[in-house]
């Protein structure tokens, strides 16, 4: 006997869930987006270059990505809320152990390791659960749920911003890290879908305590569109974590203070807000192919990097964050979606643990990178020039992978049609025997 899933609601409870997912992401990947407010703060405490300092932001990345595939195979052995309940305890935990400041290698443990493997306990989960409550309503669900993102980024930035002049990072991560239990809350909310049971040879014949193994499902490898996209995620990751990074540094370093810098990271978060729900909406109405909007997108969002560092004043700054800031919403809204696109719902939950355990290779090296770039040219300009490279390359693969696609749907066509054919073949003869028989 096997577990199946119920069918998707596309709605009722399922909007519940999207709320929850939505307080979900803000929770996570928006205190991580905000790391950037910290930077400053914590290489001047400890008197380090920049390539030393972004290790913990890389840490972070890398454990998020990393713990991805334990995240789903315990969402397949438990539940989402079981999950998304630890990742919170988590997450919190590292905020608030962080805040005791014993050395900079404590802040790789805690803000890295602790921190970034509960938001990834919490953030896979939550992305999961919306995608099996919906089917028509898909993109827009997704969309809204990661907007969460966007509007608690923009509330984020003001207000770090502030903890940090009133009580100092320690105190800041101790209050951002209280804020964080509310995870706990939002995964109690998430309601796992009803089960079926149903007989399955192939479940029969595994070893026992292996429904949790399927997640590393050997044949996804084996598909060369899902590798292509494997490499797209590794090429993006290394410029995706970048500009919110370095971006106030920047503003600062073009003779920029006080308020402003942090201000475009708020700037930063409408905008990937709009890019987010508009994206969501375009792709509803299935007018492109999402691969498709997926390559113009990530190309834009490359060209627009390249460009934003020729800005020297506050407003061409604010232009050019704008731009970057919807495209990359646009680009965040298609780009996990997508993955059902290649491997069908069946595989999303095994696809994306892979898919996030091979892209930490790219977030992993991406700031330090970056980092060192700064260091040898004490220019922040390098950081969006190698962002931008890596973006425009990784659309490469997302193309390959859409050709792949085009080219295999009409030889499945011809299968397809063919079983058809033999099935119609099989019936009338069987059907002329039993009418010989009578």
């Amino acid at each position: 006997m096997t577990s199946r899933r119920a069918g998707p609601p596309d709605g009722g409870y399922g909007w519940v869930v999207v709320t929850s997912a939505f307080f979900i992401m803000g929770l996570t990947a928006a205190v991580l987006k905000n790391f950037g407010v910290f930077f400053l703060d914590i290489q001047r405490h400890f008197g380090v270059l920049s390539s030393t300092a972004s290790w913990v932001t890389s840490t972070t990345i890398a454990m998020f990505h990393l713990g991805a595939p334990a995240a789903s195979v315990l969402t397949l052995k438990f539940s989402q809320r079981v999950v998304i309940i630890v990742g919170g305890l988590l997450t919190a935990s590292g905020m608030l152990l962080a805040s005791l400041d014993l050395g900079l290698p404590w802040l790789y443990l805690t803000m890295g390791a602790l921190q970034g493997t509960g938001i990834s306990f919490s953030w896979i989960p939550a992305n999961s659960i919306v995608s099996h409550y919906f089917i028509r309503w898909r993109p827009i669900a997704y969309a809204i749920a990661s907007s969460g993102e966007c509007v608690f980024a923009f509330i984020f930035s003001p207000f770090f911003h502030w903890l940090i002049e009133m009580y100092s990072w320690q105190g800041a991560l101790l209050i951002v890290g209280g804020l964080q239990l509310n995870l706990c809350v939002c995964g109690a909310l998430m309601r796992p879908l009803e089960t079926t049971r149903g007989s399955s040879q192939e479940t029969k014949d595994a070893p026992e305590g292996n429904a949790a193994a399927s997640i590393f499902q050997g044949s996804l490898l084996r598909k060369p569109e899902f590798i292509l996209y494997i490499l797209f995620a590794i090429f993006a990751a290394a410029g995706f974590f970048i500009p919110p990074l370095f971006l106030v540094p920047f503003a600062n370093s073009v003779g920029m203070d006080k308020y402003w810098p942090a201000s475009l990271l708020s700037v930063l978060a409408l905008a990937d807000l709009a890019g987010r729900l508009v994206c969501g909406w375009v792709a509803n109405m299935r007018l492109l192919r999402n691969l498709q909007l997926l390559t113009m997108v990530v190309t834009l969002v490359g060209v627009v990097l390249l460009l934003l560092p020729i800005s020297h004043n506050y407003w061409a700054i604010v232009f050019f964050t704008s731009l970057y800031g919807f495209l990359f919403g646009c680009m965040v809204a298609i780009h996990i979606t997508a993955i059902v696109d290649i491997v069908t719902l069946e595989g999303f939950d095994s696809s994306l643990g892979m898919l996030m355990l091979f892209r930490s290779v790219g977030g992993f090296i991406g700031p330090p990178a970056a980092g060192w770039l700064v260091d040898e040219t004490s220019d922040y300009s390098v950081a969006f020039y190698l962002s931008g490279l890596c973006l425009i390359s990784s659309s490469v693969f997302v193309v390959l992978v859409d050709r792949l696609l085009q080219r295999r749907k009409p030889a499945e066509a011809e299968v397809h049609q063919a079983d058809s054919s033999l099935e119609s073949w099989d019936a009338k003869k069987r059907s002329s025997e039993s009418f010989i028989e009578f």
